[in-house]
């Protein structure tokens, strides 16, 4: 639609930064999914506190390091898979609300760049497209934690079957947190067509040709997930691949994590969505690092908007860095 794109292809050419791709995307997209994608949980103190989290730290640069361009070599494994860049494309559901070619669209750059993707398990290509776009790349699936242990075994199963080589268990997320911005915006899956949706519908036209949304199943989260269910899908996945805890905030739950099965540790606060006044993933580095020693791999997100974001968290204690809305806004 080169017409109606436009406008949004013109922006994305002009940006200088994420903030830019945000403002870009905030443009281009319906009020309620911008809300969704955008905001956080109550008055969104924690979102905003993760994202500033890292001006509290200062770098000091070495000088006469007889390092020239071209020299330096970030390559990393990140949970088996062989990448160019310390961080990566990390999960997010129901990504055709953004774009209509979604995660296809994700896979597809993370293999241009040779970045690692983690893939939601709520998403709306199905694994083989996905797989398909990027087979060396798509390699991680994000699970969510369901009371249903059959068809948690099911997915379990197809995701070994079409090549996924590596899981993380989404551990804050067995309810969903009280976001007031898309109570606002009047944000639901699927939408209820109230007359603001309709007009903002209207006044948004891209985005309203791409939104596409299946397979939302919020009644098989299970708030009373364990450290035995656990333990018991870390067995059920076996020697696939590895495994991540992810949405871990202390250092006493990191250690349980490795006595329980888990080979890497996910900090997260799930993008200041789900905890009001939860801590900084980037401020609990420190003490996760120090439970579980320099051997068991770590990887953070939350609030990560630059390169020097990546820089730090890495020097804090991270192995890697995984990005969330940071290319949802390029995406959308």
């Amino acid at each position: 639609m080169p017409i109606i794109d436009a406008p949004s292809q013109k922006r994305v050419r002009d940006a200088a930064s994420i903030e830019d791709l945000r403002k870009a995307a905030e443009k281009r997209m319906h009020a309620m999914t911008y809300g969704y994608l955008a905001g956080g949980a109550d008055e969104e103190i924690a979102l905003r506190r993760s994202v500033s989290c890292y001006e509290d730290v200062e770098l000091r640069h070495a000088v006469l390091h007889g390092v020239g361009h071209g020299e330096t070599d970030l390559r990393t494994n990140i949970m088996g898979v062989e990448a160019d860049l310390p961080f990566f494309v990390t999960s997010c559901a129901g990504q055709r609300m953004f774009h209509s070619d979604g995660e296809v669209a994700t896979a597809t750059a993370a293999a241009k760049h040779n970045v690692a993707m983690a893939l939601s398990q709520l998403t709306t290509s199905t694994f083989e497209d996905v797989r398909g776009a990027a087979p060396n790349h798509a390699k991680i699936l994000q699970l969510y934690v369901w009371r249903d242990r059959v068809l948690l075994k099911e997915v379990l199963d197809r995701a070994k079957e079409v090549g996924f080589t590596g899981l993380a268990l989404t551990a804050d997320f067995s309810w969903v947190g009280n976001r007031e911005r898309e109570t606002r915006t009047g944000f639901t899956v699927p939408p209820n067509y109230s007359w603001r949706q309709t007009v903002d519908a209207m006044k948004s036209p891209a985005w309203t040709y791409d939104f596409i949304l299946v397979d939302f199943i919020a009644q098989q989260m299970k708030p009373e997930f364990d450290w035995k269910d656990a333990e018991w899908l870390c067995s059920e996945w076996g020697d696939t691949g590895k495994v991540a805890l992810k949405g871990v905030a202390r250092g006493e739950d990191a250690k349980r994590a490795v006595e329980t099965g888990f080979d890497t540790i996910w900090v997260s606060n799930h993008g200041g969505r789900q905890l009001e006044s939860s801590v900084a993933p980037f401020d609990v580095l420190p003490e996760v690092r120090a439970a579980v020693g320099p051997d068991v791999e770590v990887i953070m997100d939350g609030g990560v908007r630059r390169g020097l974001d990546v820089i730090k968290a890495l020097a804090r204690g991270a192995d890697s860095v995984a990005c969330g809305r940071a290319y949802l806004y390029g995406l959308a």
